[in-house]
């Protein structure tokens, strides 16, 4: 029988009301999904049911994410430093002591944080389009990086006009997708209603330019052993030869349509750690 994917908020973090999706037994070895840029843990609607089947499985809402609210008397800095902050006070409250842990996009930089400060807690990671490696940011970081040299209010309205935009959440999807008439259109639509919120572009542009202390921490990543091009997969050799680096024909949201796939060798990876 499927198990029932519950949605669950609990307040952390001095009154961060974190918003997560779970399933699975409550006594089964735990699989932690973190979500990436623009979406939410509604991008794993599809695979918490799958995983579900052998593992608790949560996937919270990151702060500025999906319906992860932040009140504003908190004063909230919007960094990947606070980001690992919330989700490891999250843990904490679901009394999550040892889990392995699916990163994606920015669920990579929150997740490879929490593995830095806590790495006994950490059983396994699979990355899907995470990056932890120069190699895998390509030319479409351009604008970005320009922003972090500059943090000129120029360099930022370019980065708001380019990024934050429907057209720009959809093509997160569709781009590279063998099949992008499958992706529900509901999915990046939520997305975008969701980043239209008040505040939230300025929280969404903060990220961007605090992204580059994500860069100076890879070193510290790869040292304890995540993917935007080709190259970025092929770097974790390096560092973990016996990886098993898979290349799926699909886009940057492969969950999307190759949830069968991602799932059964997820299931496969997982009971040899777990």
């Amino acid at each position: 029988m499927p198990s029932i994917v519950q949605t669950k908020s609990v307040l952390v973090d001095s009154g961060i009301s974190v918003f997560y999706r779970t399933a699975g037994a409550a006594d089964a070895p735990v699989v932690l999904l973190l979500h990436g840029y623009p979406t939410s843990s509604h991008q794993f609607r599809n695979l918490i049911p799958i995983l579900a089947t052998k593992y608790r499985v949560v996937a919270p809402d990151l702060p500025g994410f999906g319906f992860t609210t932040v009140p504003a008397e908190r004063g909230y800095k919007y960094t990947f430093d606070a980001l690992a902050g919330t989700i490891t006070a999250f843990l904490d409250a679901l009394s999550i002591s040892s889990f392995a842990v699916y990163i994606f996009d920015y669920g990579a930089p929150v997740g490879l944080r929490i593995a830095l400060a806590r790495p006994h807690a950490v059983k396994a990671i699979v990355t899907q389009n995470g990056n932890a490696y120069e190699e895998g940011l390509g030319d479409a970081w351009a604008p970005i990086r320009a922003f972090w040299a500059s943090n000129s209010e120029a360099d930022r309205n370019t980065v708001r006009t380019a990024l934050l935009n429907f057209e720009a959440t959809k093509w997160q999807y569709t781009n590279g997708s063998r099949f992008p008439d499958a992706i529900a259109p509901e999915s990046y639509t939520l997305d975008w209603a969701l980043l239209q919120r008040p505040g939230n572009f300025e929280i969404q542009l903060d990220l961007f330019y605090d992204y580059q202390n994500n860069v100076k921490l890879y070193p510290k990543f790869q040292d304890m052993m995540c993917f935007f091009v080709p190259p970025g997969a092929e770097a974790f050799k390096r560092d973990v030869p016996n990886a098993e680096v898979v290349f799926l024909n699909a886009g940057h949201f492969a969950g999307e349509t190759e949830t069968k796939e991602v799932g059964e060798r997820m299931l496969k990876f997982l009971e040899n750690v777990l």
